[in-house]
């Protein structure tokens, strides 16, 4: 322990002296201040796999950042009578047991502001590219409380994704935490790369954190990113599969306070968090290291809680706070569609609805892989434009009435005149539902699509041509309909008249192709050559 003091250095010794030897009078003494600063350290005993075992720190809090020699950063996770438990923030390499640990008595804190967009970082926002040391607005804990109930207002606006099945039929709202669930290689990644690519010129700020990845997974999400101009509106903070336990952990928490930065700013910010599946792994290893009981599938019992606490700071916040908000797409990976396990349970009661992808869908080429059966937004839909409502309810009821026909169908029974209208029909939905990755679509496109085929325009046209005629009806309507795409866009309610512009230019189209297959049906060889 050292004592500092103000007045010139004078030590604690000295000022003793002073005191029985000079003849000051206590009036002096009394108006001599000066201040002790108090360091607490203590003794590295044990380090492994990420973990370290410190004494002699009586005083120390949970979560407080501790310092090893060279700089090496720990936050304190576990506190016994004998010790505590540190997760290492850096590589373990070079400390042995007896080096000296320092408290600081503060949690750890990351940089944020605007000059992070467009930066690649680590947990603890240090550069991963080539642009130079990051240059925060403010430091910020990377534990946040999330905002009181009387500090938010309802989800009342549309997140655009760009996705027609997820924009129609499984919509999402600013401030809302839907999750994205389904088997590994079913398009998770995709679906919320779509989404941030979408929102440019929206003035949202995008926030990817991916968490225990490969480096090659996340340098390829980031050339998706850049290639098609989202880096300018966004940040990715990634702690890929190599890092030390404790940056993977943090991850997700230093992006939401990354985001909370605009957030209070009165700044709309999408997170995606990819995945919580290896976050939940990634803490069940640090609390088995700290020999902390387990419970079903090893981990411990607080693992619902970290999770709570990091997505329930996504709000919507009250004008008088900005107006600002924070939407969450987590990702969680099941295993052969167990989507009633143990950590995707935990995040579908946390979360707002969830995106199923079914592999099933996936391997038949159907992409998007959304099932909507599975999937629901229990917020989204109150946010939804207008002319949403007017298309999609019909169609996702049509749909989910051909999937169980279709299941039905393939016993073999013979069928009537209507069920195979519903049957064929319900192939075509399916067929309009699909959707490329990177070619998202606005608002004025989608319903466009959609409500060609709710008012039965696309009746007679083969499925193999409906991706065809969706392409015809998307160019013109942006070139022909700009009037009715400013009204779809501004949220405001299509009359009569717009409907039908709407499904007259599809009817027009249809007709035209329709009599092109006829031309060429009675042309002679050379006028169809």
């Amino acid at each position: 322990m050292s004592e500092d003091a103000a007045a010139g250095g004078v030590t604690a010794d000295v000022l003793k002296s002073i005191q029985e030897t000079s003849s000051l009078t206590g009036e002096v003494l009394q108006n001599l201040h000066f201040r002790v600063r108090v360091r607490e350290t203590g003794t590295l005993v044990h380090v492994e796999q990420g973990i370290a075992r410190v004494t002699g720190l009586p005083g120390v809090h949970a979560d407080e950042l501790v310092i090893f020699p060279g700089g090496l950063r720990g936050i304190v996770f576990d506190i016994s009578a004998d010790d505590a438990g540190v997760v290492l923030l850096d590589e373990s390499t070079g400390l042995m047991s007896g080096t000296e640990v320092q408290r600081t008595n503060r949690v750890l804190e990351v940089p944020v502001g605007e000059r992070l967009i467009g930066r690649v970082l680590d947990s603890v926002c240090r550069p991963l590219d080539s642009q130079g040391p990051v240059q925060g607005a403010e430091q910020r804990w990377i534990e946040h409380p999330a905002p009181g109930i009387m500090d938010r207002l309802p989800v009342v606006e549309q997140l655009r994704t760009g996705i027609k099945v997820i924009d129609a039929l499984i919509p999402i709202g600013k401030g809302q935490r839907e999750l994205i669930v389904g088997d590994r290689q079913t398009g998770k990644t995709a679906i919320a790369v779509d989404a941030i690519i979408n929102q440019r010129g929206r003035d949202v700020v995008c926030i990817y954190c991916s968490v225990g990845k490969e480096i090659s997974t996340v340098a390829r999400v980031v050339a998706d990113l850049r290639n098609r101009g989202a880096m300018e509106y966004s940040i990715v903070i990634a702690a890929s599969g190599e890092d030390p336990p404790g940056l993977q952990y943090i991850a997700p928490y230093s992006a939401t306070s990354a985001a909370e930065y605009f957030l209070d700013n009165g700044r709309d910010v999408l997170v995606v968090y990819d995945d919580l599946t290896r976050h939940a792994r990634i803490y069940r290893e640090i609390s088995l290291l700290l020999k902390r009981p387990p419970g079903r599938e090893a981990f411990p019992g607080d693992i619902f809680y970290i999770h709570s606490r990091l997505l329930e700071r996504s709000a919507h916040l009250k004008e008088e706070l900005g107006g600002g908000s924070l939407t969450a797409l987590p990702i969680v990976e099941t295993q052969a569609q167990n989507i009633s396990a143990y950590i995707p349970t935990n995040l579908i009661s946390i979360t707002d609805g969830q995106i199923y992808l079914s592999p099933e869908l996936f391997h038949r080429g159907q992409l998007p892989a959304v099932d909507v059966g599975r999937s629901v937004s229990r917020v989204g839909g109150k946010t939804q434009l207008k002319a949403y409502r007017e298309v999609a309810g019909d169609l996702r009821i049509s749909y989910a009435r051909f999937e169980e026909l279709e299941t039905f169908s393939r016993i073999g029974t013979r069928l009537d005149e209507q069920t195979r209208r519903t049957l064929e029909r319900g192939r075509k939905v399916r067929e309009i539902l699909k959707q490329t990755q990177y070619d998202t679509m606005t608002a004025c496109e989608q319903i466009a699509v959609l409500a060609a085929m709710a008012r039965g325009v696309l009746r007679d046209v083969p499925v193999e041509e409906v991706g065809t005629m969706e392409e015809a009806i998307r160019d013109a309507v942006r070139d022909r309909l700009p009037h009715v795409c400013e009204k779809i866009e501004s949220n405001r309610a299509l009359d009569d008249a717009g409907w039908d512009s709407l499904i007259g230019m599809a009817r027009r189209l249809v007709q035209s192709r329709e009599k092109g297959d006829r031309h060429a049906e009675h042309a002679g060889p050379e006028e169809k050559a």
